[in-house]
């Protein structure tokens, strides 16, 4: 047996699976950081406070990982040293932050 759907009842399955980009923040330069700024398309789906919240704790998650450290210049001498192969063998120290 065929089922029907109105109308209305797709564009509610619409406005639910529409995508919302949260845009790049580059007033540090290149720095991986989102914008703070509340989309309107999420107004009606979460709290402005909860948005904020979440979007800073990933800057901070990005921001710690791309610190540049010894283990860093190590990393990457291993890696020229070894064509990138050590990175099948290992995680790196972005990719340890990132996944923790």
């Amino acid at each position: 047996m065929a089922e029907t759907h109105s109308l209305q009842d797709m564009r509610q399955q619409a406005a639910v699976a529409a995508k919302v980009f949260i845009q790049r923040d580059y007033t540090n330069g290149t720095v991986c950081q989102f914008q703070t700024k509340f989309p309107s398309e999420l107004e009606t789906r979460i709290d402005k406070q909860q948005f904020e919240e979440t979007v800073r704790t990933l800057n901070n998650l990005y921001a710690e990982a791309e610190k540049l450290g010894s283990q860093s210049y190590i990393e990457g001498c291993l890696a020229c040293l070894t064509a990138y192969t050590i990175f099948l063998c290992m995680e790196t120290h972005y990719e340890k932050h990132l996944l923790s």
